[in-house]
């Protein structure tokens, strides 16, 4: 799946079970769990005993999870159950009939490539210690949205806003559209104006 060291391979299945007895108890979880996935393998392990790279202040290992799916799709929220079962961070490759589609988690939100043929799901596994690799694979995974400088919590904090502002300037334009009133257009576009130069600010 990746060019990684042969030391860091898993190809082990895990059990849908195991994760139910030991963390996800949500039934609404579970039955996404049977009704959305096919299988999970734990592909790779990448850890200071596995490859050569040191272990992370907050990194200690990554585990690459495989996860084939019944449908081209999968409710976040049954990653977000299996990243929270887990006491170690996850990359998970969704797969379905020979496409894939990588998914990460950064302070708190999830980020995904677009689907690819599995062939050329390609990603730099680079980084002095597991948490600059970490951060080096969501960065990527999130494909621009993430800045390069700073740190990662605060790289995603500016994504969350840009989102916010973009949502809002989208609802703003179609009132806008909508609206008879000269003075009230005027209101509105100057409105419009600060947010555009708010977001401006954030790019």
């Amino acid at each position: 799946m990746f060019k990684l060291p042969r030391s860091t391979e898993v190809n082990r299945r895990v059990a849908k079970e195991k994760l139910y007895a030991n963390a996800i108890q949500n039934p609404t979880i579970k039955d996404m769990i049977k009704n959305q996935i096919e299988s999970i393998i734990w592909r790779y392990k990448l850890a200071d005993s596995t490859m050569n790279v040191a272990a992370g202040e907050t990194v200690i290992e990554i585990q690459i999870f495989e996860v084939v799916l019944r449908q081209k799709a999968l409710d976040r929220r049954v990653l977000a159950a299996i990243a929270k079962a887990i006491p170690y961070k996850i990359l998970f490759v969704l797969t379905y009939q020979g496409e894939a589609q990588a998914w990460i988690e950064a302070a708190g939100v999830f980020y995904n490539t677009d689907w690819l043929p599995l062939d050329t799901l390609a990603l730099r596994f680079e980084g002095l210690n597991l948490d600059a690799v970490y951060e080096s694979l969501a960065r990527q995974i999130a494909g621009g949205r993430l800045d390069t400088a700073g740190d990662i919590a605060s790289s995603v904090e500016r994504d969350r806003q840009r989102q916010k502002l973009e949502r809002e300037i989208a609802a703003l334009e179609k009132k806008i559209l909508r609206e008879k009133q000269f003075n009230k257009q005027v209101e509105l576009n100057s409105k419009l104006k600060r947010l555009l130069e708010e977001l401006e600010g954030l790019l």
